[in-house]
C-alpha cells in the first residue's frame, strides 16, 4: 500500500467515523426489531372496563384544509360513543374557505344533536399546540381524543380504546395510523413502509419493552391530567406531540400502544409536502433532543430508557451524516485505489452494507408481514425506499442544522387532497412549495454518475449496487420534487388499487 499523505489520511478517517456512527444507529435498528419480535405476541389488555363509559373531547385541530376537512367532520360524527358524553370542537385556524366549509359541515352535526363547537381563532400564535391549549380552556371532559385532518376514525375507536384507561397510571393511548391511499402511486406506497416501520416496529418494541415511546400528534387519547401535570401544550419546537410525550411520561405517566387498532389516514402525494412533513419532523425531533435529553438523563429512570431516548431523539442527525458520507464519496474512492481489496472491504464496506442494508430490508419487512397479507410484494420496493432514505439527507440534514443552531421556523402543514386509493388527488391549491432542494438533488444523482464511474475504474464492482441506490434516490427525489409543482392544476395519476 502506497503511503497516504496527512489530509488522505485525515479524509478516510473522518469517512471511516461516519459509517462507524451510521453502523451503530443500524444496530440499534436491528435491536428494536429484536424487542419488536420478542414482545410482538404479549397480551395488552385493559385492566378492567368501565362500567359507565367517560365522557370524550374530541380536538380537531385544523389549518387550511378545504379538501378534507368536511370527510373528517362527517367521520367523527359517525363515532358510536354515548352522545351525552362525547363533545367534538373543530378547532379552526385557517385563512381560506375552510372556514365556510367546516362551519357548514358543524352547523350539520349540530343539528342531529350532537354536541359539537366551532372555535376559530384570528391568529395562529403556538401553531398546533396553541390550538389544542386554547381547545382544552373549554373542554368538558377528562379524556381527550385528538385527529389530524387527514384521518378517518372508525366508529368505534373509542369503545376499543377508552377501556384501556380503566388503569390510572395510563397517561396515553396511542392507536396506530392506516393508510387510505396507500395504493395510489410509487410514493405514497414508499411513505407507507417508511411509517409502517416506525408504528409497527419501534412502537412496538418501545412501548411493550418498558422504555418510552411518542404520541404521533393525532389518533391518540391523553388524559387530561397527564398534559396538565407535565406542563401543558408548549410550542418552543415544531414537534409538540413528541415533546409533551416525553415531559409527560418523565413525570410518571405511562403510555400504551394499540396496534391492533387502526385509524385510516391519507398520505402526502406530492414530494414537496413529503419532504416538507419530513422537515418539520426531524427539525422538531433536534428541538425536542436539546430540550429534553439533559432532563431525561438526569431522570431517576431506568438506564435502558435514557438510552433508548438518546437514540430515539438523536436518530436525525444520520441525515447530516448520510450527505457528508455522500459528498466525501468520490474524493475517499480515489485513495481507497491505494489500499488492498481486503482491507477496504472489511473495513469500510462490510459495517455499512451489514447494518444499513440488511436492518433497512428486514426492520420494514417484518412491518409488512405484520399488517398485510400481500406483504412479499413489498420486497420490489426496498431498493427504491433505501434510495429516498438517502436521498431525503439533503432536506432533511438543512433541517438538524437549523434545530442546533436554533433558527426558528414556522409550523408548515403538510396539504391533504381526499386522496384514496380509487381517487384522483387534486393539487392545485395546496401544492407544495418548490425549493432549491431540489436543484441540490438532482446535482447529487449527476455527482453519483461519475462516483460510479470511479468505483468501476478502480474495479470496486461490489459497491457499485449500493452506490446506484444513491443515484437512484437523488434522481427520483430530485426529479418528482421539481416537475410535480408544474402539474399542480393537474388531476394527479392514480394507480389500480391492490387488496391489501
Amino acid at each position: 500500500m502506497d503511503a497516504l499523505s496527512t489530509p488522505q489520511f485525515t479524509l478516510l478517517v473522518v469517512y471511516c467515523g461516519i459509517v462507524a456512527v451510521l453502523s451503530l444507529f443500524g444496530f440499534h435498528r436491528w435491536h428494536n426489531l429484536r424487542l419488536y419480535l420478542r414482545h410482538r405476541h404479549d397480551r395488552i389488555e385493559p385492566l378492567s372496563h368501565f362500567d359507565r363509559l367517560p365522557g370524550v373531547t374530541v380536538q380537531l385541530p385544523i389549518y387550511n384544509e378545504y379538501h378534507v376537512v368536511e370527510r373528517l367532520i362527517s367521520a367523527v360524527g359517525r363515532l358510536d360513543y354515548p352522545r351525552d358524553r362525547l363533545q367534538i370542537q373543530v378547532l379552526d385556524d385557517s385563512t381560506d374557505e375552510t372556514q365556510t366549509r367546516a362551519e357548514a359541515a358543524v352547523t350539520r352535526l349540530q343539528e342531529t344533536g350532537i354536541d359539537i363547537e366551532y372555535v376559530h381563532r384570528n391568529h395562529r400564535t403556538g401553531f398546533k399546540a396553541g390550538a389544542l391549549d386554547h381547545g382544552l380552556q373549554s373542554a368538558k371532559h377528562e379524556y381527550i381524543f385528538i385527529l389530524d385532518a387527514d384521518f378517518v376514525p372508525p366508529a368505534d375507536v373509542l369503545h376499543r380504546s377508552m377501556h384501556h384507561f380503566t388503569d390510572p397510571g395510563i397517561g396515553m393511548v396511542q392507536m396506530r395510523w392506516g393508510h387510505i391511499n396507500r395504493h395510489h402511486s410509487l410514493l405514497t406506497r414508499i411513505q407507507s413502509i417508511f411509517l409502517d416501520g416506525h408504528l409497527v416496529i419501534e412502537h412496538t418494541a418501545r412501548s411493550r419493552s418498558g422504555r418510552f415511546f411518542n404520541f404521533n400528534g393525532t389518533a391518540g387519547i391523553w388524559r387530561r391530567r397527564a398534559i396538565d401535570e407535565a406542563g401543558g401544550w408548549e410550542h418552543d419546537t415544531l414537534t409538540e406531540d413528541l415533546d409533551l410525550s416525553f415531559r409527560s411520561q418523565l413525570a410518571g405517566w405511562r403510555f400504551r400502544y394499540l396496534p391492533e387498532v387502526e385509524v385510516p389516514a391519507e398520505l402526502p402525494v406530492e414530494m414537496n409536502a413529503f419532504k416538507s412533513q419530513q422537515h418539520r419532523w426531524t427539525k422538531g425531533a433536534v428541538q425536542t433532543a436539546k430540550k429534553i435529553l439533559p432532563r431525561v438523563w438526569r431522570a431517576p429512570v431506568p438506564m435502558k430508557v435514557k438510552i433508548e431516548a438518546t437514540f430515539h431523539l438523536t436518530a436525525n442527525s444520520s441525515h447530516l451524516l448520510i450527505l457528508t458520507m455522500a459528498i466525501l464519496m468520490f474524493p475517499v474512492l480515489s485513495i481507497r485505489e491505494l489500499i488492498p481489496w481486503q482491507q477496504r472491504f472489511l473495513i469500510i464496506d462490510l459495517p455499512l452494507f451489514s447494518m444499513a442494508t440488511m436492518a433497512v430490508s428486514g426492520f420494514y419487512l417484518a412491518s409488512q408481514q405484520a399488517l398485510y397479507k400481500d406483504w412479499k410484494t413489498s420486497i420490489k420496493y426496498l431498493p427504491l425506499l433505501m434510495g429516498v432514505g438517502i436521498s431525503l439527507c439533503v432536506n432533511n440534514a438543512r433541517a438538524v442544522f437549523e434545530g442546533l443552531i436554533g433558527y426558528q421556523t414556522g409550523f408548515h402543514r403538510t396539504p391533504k387532497y381526499g386522496a384514496t386509493g380509487e381517487t384522483r388527488a387534486l393539487g392545485a391549491k395546496y401544492a407544495g412549495a418548490k425549493t432549491i432542494i431540489a436543484a441540490i438533488e438532482l446535482m447529487m444523482a449527476v455527482y453519483f454518475v461519475f462516483v460510479i464511474a470511479k468505483a468501476w475504474s478502480i474495479g470496486m464492482y461490489a459497491g457499485i449496487p449500493f452506490l446506484m441506490l444513491f443515484h437512484a434516490g437523488f434522481l427520483y427525489t430530485g426529479v418528482l420534487s421539481g416537475l410535480q409543482p408544474f402539474f399542480s392544476s393537474r388531476w394527479l395519476p392514480a394507480t389500480r388499487p391492490v387488496a391489501a
